[in-house]
């Protein structure tokens, strides 16, 4: 009988942040990240992702091991920076460069690096996160210190152990398609249909296992009115808070720096 893997934290659990409430560390991490949608300059993105790398060992996170984890998001950062070059409407500004019809100027430059700086800012905390707390310990938070359903922190909790899934299931895919003589070669285009077709499999089984789940789960209770009750404490405490103000202080400061350099430019004018 096969085992599903288990999604653990990869950071040291004695460090001072990995240690905290996992409803005060996704707390932190909201709060952070979005306090950032308030502008769309790069410097405030900026200085959050500086704040989130300075306090990465407080996390018992290793740089490696977090560059490992983030690496999707830095290729999505540099799409949406490239998108921002090549489509932007906007091309006021002094000229930096012009590469046939394409002109790059000092604003396609800000939009491009403050989308893409975000983009990182926004989801790094949630990386800390998830790479620092054990999904059950989670899932009991949320039930415990956020009130919040047991059928959706259960949910959660399963969604979370089923994604290790994918990767596997993305590789059988592609074993199987390679199997088949299913093979792209060199062709680009021929690489980005592949990648579709698979994506697309991949999606339809997680859907599949997804709702053969959600019934298994009714069917043993974990929809019943009764209350429930938990075997593991999870405490709220003092230092929990802390982590939650400091989270907003450095947030604030963020902002408050990029007002004072007169970068800050606000979602809504």
């Amino acid at each position: 009988m096969s085992h599903l893997p288990a999604v653990e934290p990869v950071a040291n659990p004695t460090a001072p942040l990995a240690r905290r409430n996992p409803v005060a560390k996704l707390g932190a991490a909201l709060l952070f990240s979005l306090t950032l949608l308030a502008t769309l300059d790069p410097v405030t993105p900026a200085i959050a992702i500086g704040s989130a790398l300075a306090v990465t060992p407080l996390f018992g996170l290793r740089y490696r091991v977090l560059l490992r984890r983030a690496g999707p998001l830095l290729v999505a950062a540099l799409g949406i920076a490239l998108t921002v070059v090549l489509f932007a409407a906007d091309r006021s500004g002094d000229v930096l460069l012009t590469v046939g019809p394409i002109t790059i100027t000092t604003s396609v430059v800000a939009s491009a690096l403050g989308l893409a700086l975000r983009m990182l800012a926004i989801a790094l905390p949630g990386v800390l996160v998830l790479a620092t707390t054990d999904p059950t310990d989670l899932a009991d938070a949320l039930i415990q210190n956020a009130k919040v359903s047991p059928r959706f922190a259960i949910g959660a909790l399963a969604a979370l152990r089923l994604m290790p899934l994918l990767a596997q299931e993305w590789q059988t895919l592609s074993m199987a398609r390679r199997a088949r003589g299913v093979d792209a070669g060199r062709n680009p285009v021929a690489r980005i249909r592949l990648f579709v077709n698979t994506a697309f499999a991949l999606l339809v089984g997680a859907i599949r296992r997804g709702t053969r789940l959600a019934i298994a789960m009714d069917a043993r209770g974990f929809d019943a009115a009764t209350p429930r009750t938990c075997a593991r404490p999870q405490r709220f405490t003092l230092a929990d808070a802390a982590l939650l103000v400091g989270a907003g202080a450095l947030a604030a400061l963020a902002l408050a720096v990029s007002v004072a350099l007169g970068t800050f430019r606000p979602l809504i004018d």
